[in-house]
């Protein structure tokens, strides 16, 4: 399968390219991104020959599907991590709310965190394309709170990759950053920015999109690429759990096979909706995709008028913080497979130098038909964490947004799978808030208190995090970002 470019080609990159060129190098031509020509089709049949499959046979079955141009060694290895999940049988189990709502529950790995499901293959798949083309590799991660961790943990010690992974100080949860912060291997960097998530990721793209900057890599002998989700490798991988769950359902006699449902995702930088469409038009039955936002609702915006507008907005921090950002990447390549590649391109350079585009009519009949969206404030979300909580389910911030969702998107009477990215363990604070009351807690008082209100256990891998030392201490202004970097390679 090839990949094609979301706002044209400018005759100084080849018009399509393989898998593995896209993940290696993703950015492509006038700042765009890497999208499949086509995609596979996963039928009825393909469905229903997976109906009782591992979670790892169906990933390699999409993968193949996919032709990527990976060898099966490689794909096996990568494959293999997720038997390291709390449950090496079923990585993501599918828990039962209620008759209608189901909770697919990506947060099973080793940083608690849905980023796993994606990041930890795809650290084998490029390490292990460096090596065989004998290259070094610098990896950019732009991070909200759980895409560094992931990142950070999957290529620490790999062969031919040293990772930057940058973040917004006081922008994360003290868990995340302590994740970050503590990571001692020789092939990781983590700095902290003065400034928001989108400072950040507008940083990782001026510097993937940078001539100076790769000339100067050049002359280190280093090639660079992204662990973000503007990088397809991510996307690739993010497909195939959209599958897997609506599967469970068939699995537990929910649903029959062919039966529609509803994907309902928080969405930050769109990539796990994105994943949702993928899969979608490959062939799961699917009525609609909920986006579900915080107060950060750029993307309701767009859905409900087709208006993205950033002329009069600022970021707002909210207790639901990987979703705090304003400029959502992977919505272009959905544009651009809806309106093509002149018109991706035009609403880009429009959101590029007036903060605002606007889609007519027809184009906003188009996305309506694959998406409905609705956003949660903080105390709306924390009154859903309290009601779910007392009906015995414990969830995070994040997965509250999207119940708020399910309760005003829908217009059948259909099953819905909320997607929950992130553990309670991860943003404890706002969770122990919402079932206690108490205010302003620490992490490592509002864990004990959820654990002992809940009577469960702090996981041993968050517990371990406040006991180990803190090895990246580094914090800068955005203009220091590559200085910073630059005196790293250097080491």
């Amino acid at each position: 399968m090839l990949f094609i470019e979301t706002r044209g080609n400018d005759g100084q990159h080849s018009a399509s390219v393989p898998f593995s060129e896209a993940i290696l190098s993703p950015m492509a031509s006038f700042g765009g991104l890497y999208s499949p020509q086509t995609l596979p089709e996963l039928t009825t049949d393909f469905l229903q020959a997976h109906v009782n499959s591992s979670y790892k046979q169906l990933a390699f079955s999409i993968l193949s599907a996919f032709d990527v141009d990976i060898n099966d060694e490689v794909l096996n290895e990568a494959l293999a991590l997720y038997d390291h999940f709390d449950d090496t049988s079923n990585p993501v189990p599918v828990v039962r709310v209620n008759d209608e709502l189901y909770v697919s529950e990506l947060y099973h790995g080793v940083t608690r965190a849905f980023k796993d499901m994606a990041l930890q293959p795809f650290g084998v798949v490029l390490s292990s394309l460096a090596q065989q083309r004998n290259e070094q590799y610098l990896i950019l991660a732009a991070t909200s709170g759980d895409t560094g961790p992931a990142a950070l943990e999957t290529f620490k010690n790999r062969e031919n990759v040293r990772v930057v992974c940058l973040y917004p100080d006081g922008g994360t949860s003290d868990v995340q950053r302590l994740q970050m912060v503590t990571e001692d291997a020789d092939n990781l960097k983590v700095i902290g920015i003065k400034g928001s998530f989108d400072d950040a990721q507008n940083a990782l793209k001026q510097l993937l999109s940078s001539t100076a900057f790769k000339h100067k890599l050049q002359q280190k002998n280093i090639s660079l690429s992204a662990a973000n989700s503007v990088n397809f490798g991510r996307i690739i991988f993010q497909i195939i759990y959209h599958i897997h769950s609506y599967l469970e359902l068939v699995r537990q006699q929910v649903i029959s096979l062919g039966d529609k449902i509803y994907l309902n995702v928080p969405c930050g930088n769109f990539g796990n909706a994105l994943g949702g469409y993928y899969a979608w038009k490959a062939g799961l039955p699917v009525e609609k995709i909920i986006v579900a936002s915080n107060s950060n609702n750029v993307l309701t915006d767009l859905i409900s008028s087709g208006s993205y507008d950033l002329t009069q907005r600022d970021l707002i921090a909210t207790t639901s913080p990987a979703m705090d950002i304003l400029i959502s990447s992977n919505v272009e390549r959905i544009l651009f497979d809806m309106f093509g590649a002149e018109r991706t391109h035009e609403l880009m350079q429009s959101l590029i130098e007036h903060k605002r585009y606007q889609l007519n009519e027809d184009e906003l009949s188009t996305l309506q038909q694959h998406f409905v969206a609705d956003f949660c404030d903080d105390e709306s979300g924390k009154k859903y964490i309290k009601k779910a909580f007392d009906d015995g389910y414990l969830m995070d911030p994040h997965t509250a947004t999207c119940f708020k969702a399910h309760d005003s998107c829908r217009d059948k009477p259909l099953k819905s799978i909320i997607y929950s990215t992130a553990e309670w363990t991860k943003f404890s604070p706002v969770i122990d808030n919402a079932l206690t009351g108490h205010v302003d807690s620490h992490d490592i008082d509002a864990l004990k208190s959820i654990a002992e209100t809940a009577n469960i256990k702090i996981p041993e891998v968050i517990q371990a995090l406040f006991d180990k030392p803190v090895s990246q201490k580094t914090v800068v202004d955005k203009q220091n970002i590559e200085a910073e970097i630059l005196a790293f390679l250097d080491q």
